[in-house]
């Protein structure tokens, strides 16, 4: 493809300068091929999926960019005590799975609705939402191992699944991972209903308690409908979802410091540690919705009238976004921004979620 090929085309937060080689892999063997073509040449790599998790440096990338863009997936068997048990290609969209999993009826990943990206990218940082993670649902992700020049499967309890962490995240290296998914095997149960429903907002909306089950297909609209309501669903016509979805992680922190916040902050046990609300802490550290660097209004504009080129989502204020032209530069002076404010306000250093590659906050 063309050396000029701007990486702001791959990702939804539109920022990124150019990369110098870009391939495209839409089979396991062209994944393969790709990334040991870069590795004999001594090329640095750059892995992209839906590129919706990641923000590449204004002046792009140096080397060969391999984007992910198998697609497809197979129930490899289905039984009543088992469930399904069914194999993603990396390159799948993610919301498309969701999507044809609650159609088959399969159930364990319908709250993770309306996520943008790919399939193979979802083990490696384990997402989750609304108190779902993927790496309940995962029985085995196949890889290639860059290292030893070979196919390698790891099963979930060899993948060292956290909270946004991962085995697959913690070896790869802005961007470049040492093991390069190639398909993810999901076991889900049969049936109509969802998993239990551990999200508190999400099960009131649905008319069940906590710790129930609901209607899966009604479940997804509900999830979708949330997310929508926050920007956290791709729209071309909305800038609020050009973003990298939530910037920062929750903070996990110990009791005492925990203990210093304010009664009406949000928490939640994470073993012998608490973790904290990101969103709450920003807001109570004086960003609101919108809010852009000095100089600029939060409703949007700058006093002669300039909209911002990035700011918070005018909808959540864990989201930075690309307001029309922002550079990848745009982005990270209102992250850093955030962040310091709340290391001045709440002594807490909040940790970006997305993969940062050749920039820094």
């Amino acid at each position: 493809m063309n050396a000029q090929t701007s990486l702001s085309s791959l990702t939804t937060l539109a920022v990124g300068g150019p990369a110098r080689k870009l391939l495209v892999a839409t089979t396991e063997a062209e994944i393969i091929a790709a990334v040991k073509e870069a590795d004999a040449a001594g090329e640095p790599l750059l892995i992209i999926g839906g590129g919706s998790n990641l923000i590449v440096s204004d002046e792009g990338f140096a080397g060969t960019v391999v984007q992910i863009a198998s697609k497809g997936f197979v129930a490899d068997s289905q039984d009543t005590c088992g469930g399904a048990s069914v194999v993603v290609q990396a390159g799948h969209n993610w919301d498309d799975f969701v999507h044809q999993a609650v159609l088959h009826a399969w159930s364990g990943v319908e709250a993770l609705s309306g996520i943008p990206g790919s399939a193979g990218a979802t083990p490696v940082q384990n997402v989750g939402a609304y108190g779902c993670e993927v790496s309940q649902t995962i029985a085995a992700v196949r890889t290639w191992d860059r290292e030893n020049n070979a196919v390698r499967t790891f099963t979930n309890s060899e993948l060292k699944f956290g909270y946004r962490e991962s085995l697959l995240k913690a070896t790869t290296v802005n961007g470049s991972p040492r093991y390069v998914v190639l398909t993810v095997e999901f076991q889900l149960l049969l049936g109509r209903m969802s998993a239990p429903v551990k999200y508190a907002e999400l099960a009131r909306r649905l008319g069940v308690e906590v710790g129930q089950r609901g209607n899966s297909l009604d479940l997804r609209r509900t999830v979708l409908a949330l997310r929508a309501s926050k920007g956290m669903v791709l729209d071309p016509s909305d800038r609020d979802t050009f973003s990298t979805g939530s910037f920062f992680t929750n903070p996990i922190v110990s009791a005492d410091v925990a203990a210093g916040l304010p009664e009406d902050a949000p928490r939640w046990p994470a073993g012998d540690l608490v973790k904290l609300s990101a969103g709450w802490l920003i807001e109570h550290a004086g960003f609101s919705k919108g809010f852009g660097l000095a100089g600029e209004l939060s409703a949007g504009t700058d006093d002669a009238g300039t909209p911002p080129r990035a700011s918070l989502s005018t909808k959540h204020t864990l989201a930075i976004t690309n307001r029309g032209g922002a550079r990848a530069e745009d982005v990270l002076a209102i992250a850093r921004e955030v962040r310091d404010g709340v290391v001045r306000k709440f002594g807490i250093t909040l940790v970006p979620e997305p993969v940062l590659v050749g920039c820094t906050l």
